[in-house]
């Protein structure tokens, strides 16, 4: 099991940061060095068909070893970006070994600490050894801790033909943290009857509903002119927009004041100039059905604030993200089921919370392969006070292969 941090310590050394900004695929050239590593280093591990496409996927085969017929193909699933809202370059991992319950002072940026009194998770993992970034970038659990169990898992099978499981399918994938993750993923050819995602929290979770979400993007038009000359003239569409957003509800439906299955309407970009500013928006709610009463919400408030500017003008596109993958594995509830039944065989109690976000398997669900989300050991994704605990990537491995024997026994 040491295997998991020393694979883990490797790769979150390699910079994958995705950029939404790029219009290529994958984001960031960067992304395909590890993928092409990774490739490379399943088929050292036994998987000759292990190779890496045109899109930056990676894909390989663990071939069945279990006597019975007609055991089905499962899949497990790690993305290798990192999110571009913090710097991924020149990562330093730490090893916090034997972890004593105080507060984690990270070396490279003294204001850069993990409070106890903040993170109440690192009292379950007193004497557990903990790894953190230096306190300049995110660490990259999320999520190299996935891929480096998915990995670990991968050798330990291929290494032990006398455990019995049907065909396992692995696939390392780019852009997932910018919602491109699945956008050239071809299910049928990955040849599974579902799969598992590797990108959760504590150990023991199992995740199979999140937001359903749409982008809406509102664009007010104004009218530019000479600011000397203006009186009566222009028409300020950064005004409009400020006004748009002081318009907000205040204390709820914004990820500020919500919580559990609430949803939110959450502005996040604003493109702004005295002509034309554009605001963009996420919006996420549980049930599918009440994004549109939301949308339908921000819609009118932009027209109302619009009508308080004489020759100003409004525009909005909604644009569908992903839907709630519980609307799908709500009709496969082995998949969750089976999934439950490993983790208990890995001495863990299954635990499940709905997930305020989006993964992969949101999308894979509707494409076709039901996939939930199983736990990877991630906390406090996207920080510089990213962390993970070893011995939850060593739970996740025992999880991966009980999973593999799960489905062989049905």
């Amino acid at each position: 099991m040491s295997d998991v941090l020393d694979r883990f310590l490797r790769y979150v050394q390699y910079d994958t940061q995705s950029d939404e900004q790029s219009t290529t695929y994958p984001s960031t050239g960067k992304q395909l060095v590890l993928l092409r590593d990774l490739a490379a280093e399943l088929r050292a591990l036994g998987p000759t068909d292990a190779s890496i496409d045109e899109h930056g996927y990676v894909t390989a085969t663990i071939p069945a070893t279990t006597g019975k017929p007609n055991v089905p193909a499962i899949g497990f699933i790690a993305h290798v970006d990192t999110s571009p809202e913090m710097s991924g370059a020149g990562v330093k991992p730490i090893v916090h070994r034997a972890y004593d319950g105080r507060d984690l002072v990270l070396p490279d940026d003294p204001n850069a600490v993990l409070r106890v009194r903040d993170i109440p998770e690192l009292a379950d993992h007193i004497g557990h050894d903990i790894v953190t970034a230096s306190g300049t970038t995110l660490l990259g659990a999320d999520d190299k801790a996935g891929v480096a169990e998915i990995m670990t898992a991968a050798a330990h099978l291929a290494a032990h033909p006398e455990i019995p499981h049907g065909t396992v399918r692995i696939a390392f994938t780019p852009d997932e943290e910018i919602g491109r993750g699945t956008k050239h993923f071809d299910v049928a050819a990955f040849g599974a009857v579902c799969a598992y995602t590797l990108d959760g929290g504590p150990r023991g979770e199992i995740e199979f509903e999140s937001f359903s979400a749409d982008a809406m993007t509102v664009t007010f038009h104004g009218f530019n002119t000479h600011p000397g000359y203006a009186k009566g003239r222009m028409v300020n569409a950064i005004k409009i927009a400020a006004a748009f957003i002081a318009a907000l509800p205040q204390d709820s439906l914004s990820p500020e004041t919500t919580g559990g299955y609430e949803g939110f309407v959450h502005p996040y970009v604003v493109q702004a100039s005295v002509d034309r500013t554009s605001v963009k928006l996420i919006v996420r709610d549980f049930v599918t059905a009440a994004l549109k009463d939301e949308e339908a919400l921000l819609a009118e408030l932009a027209e109302r604030v619009t009508a308080r500017f004489a020759g100003a003008r409004v525009e909005i596109a909604i644009e569908e993200q992903y839907r709630n993958m519980r609307e799908i594995l709500d009709g496969h509830p082995d998949v969750v089921e089976h999934a439950r039944e490993a983790i208990r065989r890995a001495g863990l109690e299954p635990r499940s919370k709905p997930i305020r976000g989006g993964t992969d398997g949101s999308r894979l669900s509707f494409m076709g392969l039901p996939t939930p989300n199983l736990f990877a050991g991630e906390h406090n994704f996207h920080s510089r006070l990213e962390w993970v605990a070893v011995q939850d990537m060593e739970k996740a491995v025992e999880v991966i292969v009980h999973l593999a024997m799960v489905w062989a026994d049905t």
